[in-house]
């Protein structure tokens, strides 16, 4: 879950594939990217669930939970890619 979060802020291109071509990638490209990976991430985690068994009804508040757990988990990533002091 961690790789998935951090991933839109340590690459330049979109999803791994698509190379734009103004150079770095803009800030709403990555929040639908960090968006497009929860989904995924969460719908991963729901198959699995319900391979195993009966998957159980989920309300608002686990999604805002997940939400929350997911941004706080790409942090680093966040900091790598704005806060981070660069030497060039």
């Amino acid at each position: 879950m961690a790789i998935f979060a951090n991933f839109p802020f340590f690459t330049e291109s979109v999803f791994g594939v698509l190379r734009l071509k103004q150079g770095a990638k803009p800030a709403f490209v990555r929040l639908f990217e960090l968006l497009t990976l929860y989904l995924i991430v969460v719908g991963v985690g729901r198959l699995i669930e319900s391979s195993l068994g009966n998957a159980f009804p989920q309300g608002w508040q686990f999604y805002a939970t997940t939400v929350c757990l997911f941004i706080v988990l790409g942090f680093p990533g966040f900091v790598f890619r704005y806060l981070r002091r660069r030497t060039d």
